[in-house]
């Protein structure tokens, strides 16, 4: 099984061998997609209005192939637009639940859409705002989506895409900015299982990308936005490639190298980081599950700063610093995390380890990378004093 498929009929048997794989992992909000029904459109417009745990959902299936005037994903796909995802083939299955806002709670718009081909081939669009509770799920979205194996979609969108992955954030222009404690509202694709390679295939790299800009317009679109995204294949960077690094420059970082006891470590796992100018810059190396052995990453929209704004509360100890712009963060054995105001706005900088085995190797990077990520995009500068283990 692999992140990439071929075209036509070698495309859905590559994809097929999907359902024989173990299941990997799931984000929390993905429990709608064991739900199975199968009602027709013309009763899912009778129950739209129909209430389950305080919200209303209304759900919508079609099977075979499509007639001339369908359209799917909230009406942001025609027939074209499906054939399209699955290389000419038209006897796609879909099912959708349309996007609704919570009236109970405070969560913002969600749904989700699934397109699946008879040879098993399937993509999963959801339409949701960043979860960036405490306990809640944003940090596992943060591990598929914002990888180094997506590419920014440019243009100053708030956007990224690879060969099995696409998301992209609804304009602050149509909803309004999010409050600093929450996400902003993405409408994100899901295409198959990701083999953590670098050889990522952009025929498929582009169609994720055109399709999540349509299912944007589409919904600004039914909210009455104005204005439309632009096509952003032909801005997008290559995608990355291994890195081949220097022994003092960890993730390509003059200067930044682990304790010399654990330099053996990752010696064989080449890194992979973000190419091209966008919401992150990510440096992931030894990939499993979606998970990197060890993650350095440079959050520089403010907008996805609340994902992290509550993981202080989760352990660890706190700090802050003066000189340069500021900020504040926290330590502990698995990870470490220091935000601050710069001139675009509130930037993040992360160190992550898979596992809570590397509390030396978060300690000896963070500080150092902080001081250079901070220099690269011109905040700062920022010198950080971690307070003592133990």
């Amino acid at each position: 099984m692999t992140g990439t498929e071929n075209t036509g009929s070698e495309h859905d048997d590559a994809a097929g061998r999907e359902d024989h794989e173990p299941a990997r992992p799931r984000p929390w909000w993905h429990w709608r997609q064991l739900t199975r029904g199968r009602v027709r459109p013309a009763l899912a417009a009778a129950v739209a209005g129909a209430l389950l745990g305080g919200a209303g959902v209304a759900w919508q299936a079609q099977a075979g192939p499509f007639a001339a005037d369908d359209r799917v994903c909230w009406g942001a796909l025609g027939s074209g637009d499906v054939a399209t995802l699955f290389h000419g083939k038209t006897d796609i299955e879909t099912s959708e639940v349309p996007i609704s806002e919570d009236r109970v709670g405070s969560d913002g718009p969600s749904g989700w859409c699934r397109l699946k081909s008879p040879r098993g081939h399937r993509v999963t669009i959801q339409a949701h705002q960043l979860d960036a509770r405490f306990g809640g799920a944003g940090d596992q979205w943060a591990d598929e989506y914002l990888s180094a194996r997506l590419t920014p979609l440019g243009g100053g969108l708030l956007g990224m895409a690879s060969d099995t992955r696409a998301w992209l954030a609804v304009p602050d222009g149509c909803l309004g900015r999010a409050d600093e404690d929450e996400g902003p509202v993405v409408i994100d694709m899901e295409a198959g299982w990701t083999v953590y390679d670098d050889e990522v295939d952009t025929a498929e790299r582009a169609l994720l990308a055109r399709a999540v800009v349509k299912l944007v317009n589409g919904f600004m679109a039914e909210k009455e936005c104005e204005g439309t995204i632009a096509d952003p294949v032909d801005r997008m960077p290559k995608p990355a490639r291994f890195l081949d690094e220097e022994p003092d420059a960890l993730c390509g970082i003059k200067g930044l190298r682990l304790p010399k006891a654990r330099e053996g470590d990752l010696s064989l796992h080449r890194p992979l980081i973000t190419r091209g100018a966008g919401p992150v810059r990510t440096c992931d190396r030894d990939v499993l599950f979606d998970h990197p052995s060890l993650r350095l990453m440079t959050v520089e929209d403010p907008r996805l700063a609340a994902l992290y704004q509550r993981l202080s509360r989760a352990g660890g100890k706190r700090f802050k610093t003066a000189g340069g712009e500021g900020g504040s963060g926290f330590v502990r054995d698995d990870m470490g995390l220091f935000q601050a105001e710069c001139q675009t706005g509130e930037v993040t900088f992360l160190v992550r380890a898979r596992d809570a085995e590397r509390p030396r190797d978060i300690r000896a990077l963070l500080p150092r990378y902080v001081a250079a990520e901070a220099h690269r995009i011109g905040c700062g500068p920022l010198r950080i004093t971690l307070p003592a283990p133990g």
